[in-house]
């Protein structure tokens, strides 16, 4: 009788490892395979050969790059080199990309950047915030951008109990900003199972000198965040969902489902229009295969707030070109989109 009971438990238990593991695959997109759509006038950015995960350009047409993404379980073509910041002028007639100086007593040799945000102060100061893993810890870094001298001035260190899992990122003062958590764990093999288990758990949280607090939670994978220009709402992309959210609600007034893995936004500041990174098979981003490689996909959405939004897709590769997309933003005509781990593509619409 009590071999009968455990075979009986261990089938149950099999069971239901076997159906969080196809919800997983379906979480994921892992059948899905993408059809290329083209744009004429694109080139690989020089310099950029492992990793543009974040990009955000400034309204003078200076474009920060967070490159050199490591991360456990995560596919690297550069994995003993630190990470970085670049810029681009994309006011110059043939933009190239620059590495940033950061100032000394920074500690370069671990700078594991992810997401980034600026925020430009009343006396036209530019704050660049960045998301940073140390040795895969969680911390924010606030540099001052000193633009006579290309260089980064590292003004703080930002560490939270609050701040566990730390993917993306919108500084909304000097000192301020919303980051969401991806994961509630910050030990590897709990946000696994936190993964595996879709414990939905993730969540996004407001940081201030005087006030650190979860303002919104319950979330599958809380991955890419944004503000709308005038700071009346602000966009989360959740796994495959966009929820935008007004500055006093605690539930999104509205949630797009897409049929692929959002990462990263950006909001087109003359238009309004959010420009999305995405990941159409998760599975390959994480199981990497050089001979069938994550593909990339670039949606424009257009009227996001009416009933109706209109959703584009601009860009698909199957990752002959470029893998696994992550960032797509737009400055006068000029389309950047980045990589979690490859290359990063420099566009004319």
């Amino acid at each position: 009788m009590g071999r009968l009971v455990a075979v009986g438990l261990l089938g149950i238990a099999l069971a239901l490892l076997g159906e969080r593991l196809l919800a997983l695959r379906n979480r994921l997109k892992a059948s899905r395979e993408v059809e290329s759509v083209d744009l004429p006038h694109c080139h690989l950015i020089k310099g950029i050969e492992a990793g543009s995960e974040d990009i955000d350009i400034l309204p003078n047409g200076l474009a920060f790059f967070s490159v050199g993404l490591k991360f456990p379980g995560l596919h690297s073509f550069a994995p003993d080199k630190p990470g970085g910041i670049l810029m681009m002028d994309l006011k110059e007639e043939k933009p190239r990309a620059r590495e940033l100086r950061i100032s000394r007593g920074f500690d370069l040799a671990s700078f594991n950047p992810h997401g980034i945000s600026t925020f430009i102060d009343n006396d036209d100061t530019v704050y660049l915030f960045v998301v940073n893993h140390p040795e895969f810890k969680n911390t924010v870094e606030i540099f001052k951008f000193e633009e006579a001298e290309n260089s980064l001035l590292h003004l703080k260190t930002v560490k939270h109990e609050l701040l566990p899992s730390v993917n993306d990122i919108t500084a909304v003062g000097p000192a301020h900003f919303y980051a969401t958590n991806d994961h509630y764990f910050s030990d590897p093999f709990l946000k696994y199972l936190e993964t595996y288990l879709n414990l939905h758990w993730a969540n996004v949280v407001y940081y201030s000198p005087n006030e650190v607090k979860v303002v919104a939670e319950g979330f599958d994978s809380a991955n890419g965040i944004n503000i709308s220009p005038d700071d009346n709402a602000s966009s989360v992309l959740i796994s495959n969902l966009i929820s935008l959210y007004t500055a006093t609600a605690d539930a999104p007034s509205l949630v797009l489902e897409l049929d692929t893995l959002v990462d990263n936004l950006s909001i087109d500041p003359s238009s309004g229009d959010i420009w999305v990174g995405c990941h159409p098979n998760g599975q390959k981003l994480f199981v990497y295969d050089p001979n069938n490689p994550p593909s990339s996909e670039v949606l424009r959405i257009q009227n996001i707030l009416s009933e109706k939004p209109t959703v584009t897709t601009v860009y698909a590769n199957n990752g002959s070109v470029l893998q696994g997309s992550s960032v797509a933003s737009v400055y006068d005509g000029k389309l950047l989109i980045g990589t979690l781990y490859h290359r990063a593509l420099y566009c004319e619409l």
